[in-house]
């Protein structure tokens, strides 16, 4: 069963869970925010890499 991701209830979520006021101007651009991510997250989450994929033990920008 897949459960489709709320992103309204998740910055709801997550705002009240860490004490956070979102004001009524701000929330469209935060949910917004929050949907980008989401998407690519989902990119990311889609790459099959196989199990002979390693995590690198460091990050070396452009390598």
């Amino acid at each position: 069963m897949t459960v489709e991701f709320d992103v309204e209830a998740y910055v709801a979520l997550m705002a009240a869970t860490h004490g956070l006021t979102i004001l009524p101007e701000w929330q469209p651009g935060v949910i917004a925010n929050m949907a980008a991510v989401k998407r690519a997250a989902d990119l990311v989450m889609g790459l099959d890499l196989g199990d002979h994929a390693e995590p690198a033990p460091v990050f070396e920008a452009g390598a």
